[in-house]
């Protein structure tokens, strides 16, 4: 059987060139010339917007990451991110446990045939629905409006 046509072998170059292989799968991509920059875009609309304008070097997301303004965003987002996770992570390692180990006590009838497991898995749903919404509103309140300051500080080139 011939090495080439052998399926999931890697396409080859014939010798002595220097273009690559290109397959259906992989189309062929145009480099940008070697110092250039992209100077306009086109937006959905198929118009050609100047992008130059808002240009950040990486230098400038260097000195943002690094700002007190960025450290407290992060800390905003932390304080609040990092301990609803581990209670809520908890919660749902001991309602495994609970079902897994303590099945007398999760098969405690509360009313008619609804017993402890029944309503612990639904409280589960509950509080899932409970943190995203607090999320949202912990977000809008503390984190999206830094993040926009950030943002518009980042645009006017402070």
């Amino acid at each position: 059987m011939d090495p080439e046509k052998a399926v999931g072998a890697p396409p080859t170059t014939p010798e002595g060139t220097d273009e690559p292989v290109r397959t259906p799968a992989t189309p062929a991509i145009p480099a940008p010339a070697a110092g250039s920059e992209l100077e306009s875009a086109t937006d959905v609309t198929g118009t050609a917007t100047d992008v130059t304008d808002n240009a950040v070097s990486s230098t400038d997301f260097t000195g943002m990451r690094d700002s007190e303004e960025f450290g407290e965003l992060r800390r905003a987002h932390r304080s609040f991110a990092f301990p609803l996770t581990i209670a809520f992570v908890t919660w749902y390692l001991l309602y495994v446990l609970l079902s897994n180990y303590a099945g007398g006590f999760m098969d405690t009838i509360v009313v008619g045939n609804i017993n402890v497991a029944f309503v612990f898995g639904l409280a589960q749903f509950l509080t899932t629905f409970l943190i995203a919404w607090w999320y949202a509103r912990h977000a809008a309140e503390k984190i999206d409006p830094r993040a926009e300051a950030l943002k518009a500080r980042m645009e006017a080139g402070e």
